[in-house]
């Protein structure tokens, strides 16, 4: 089956990318180093011709409001658009658990728009939505450092490795469409602040994390429902302190 990986270069997408390989799929890596790029449309219908499947993993290289919104709006309808005319049967996107409960975020507000997109399309589409990885991590606490401050929410997370949501993503591309969502997750529940924390002290940082539950993640306020997943979710296997001791 030929599969093609929009985001196909970066952190899921080339994990993605080896594992479909590995059960022996036709497999095109797609992203502006290899030529083909969702938002200008360059190289997409010569990439989709003969596709059965499009896994999109691909992320907004900003994380600006209308930068954020303009790249999944733009993406998601040139690719729908030349899935139609390429005949695709599967469209499979990589979106986050809690989006429908983070409006008030510009990255999220993106991503709703992205996953419209997809519902309203004409293919068949699977919408696989994943807790934040651990990798996030240390993205997540330089975004909320003053000073030598971590400013934090003590709110549940439930984050999982880049490699479980790869494996969970190669799984639906080669399932039948679902013509709706499936949460994943990471197989434990710990507060953000405990997460960054843990963190910070492994690898011998000497910010301070300081519990704040008005402290906002990307813009948004959180609770311990926002960002973790309902009742029946695929869970990963690698814990937070396996992945701590290699990363």
């Amino acid at each position: 089956m030929k599969i093609v990986v929009i985001g196909g270069t970066g952190l899921i997408g080339t994990q993605v990318v080896s594992k479909l390989r590995a059960l022996g799929h036709e497999v095109v890596a797609g992203s502006p180093a290899t030529g083909i790029n969702a938002v200008t449309g360059e190289g997409l219908a010569q990439a989709l011709a003969g596709a059965q499947v499009v896994v999109d993993v691909a992320n907004s290289p900003s994380f600006a409001d209308q930068a954020v919104l303009a790249f999944f709006e733009t993406s998601g309808r040139n690719l729908l658009k030349a899935e139609v005319e390429a005949g695709v049967r599967h469209h499979v996107a990589l979106s986050v658990v809690g989006t429908d409960r983070l409006a008030d975020s510009g990255y999220f507000r993106g991503k709703i728009a992205q996953e419209k997109l997809i519902k309203a399309g004409q293919v068949p589409y699977t919408i696989v939505q994943a807790t934040q990885f651990f990798e996030f991590v240390p993205g997540i606490a330089q975004s909320a450092t003053e000073g030598q401050t971590v400013r934090l929410s003590p709110a549940l997370f439930q984050p999982m490795a880049s490699s479980d949501v790869a494996a969970a993503v190669a799984d639906a591309a080669i399932a039948r469409p679902l013509n709706g969502t499936v949460e994943i997750a990471g197989p434990e529940r710990v507060k953000l602040s405990d997460l960054v924390g843990r963190f910070l002290k492994t690898k011998s940082d000497p910010r301070q994390v300081v519990e704040d539950p008005q402290a906002r993640y990307f813009g948004a306020l959180l609770d311990d429902s926002t960002l973790t997943p309902a009742a029946v979710a695929r869970l990963g296997t690698v814990r937070y302190g396996d992945w701590l001791s290699i990363s």
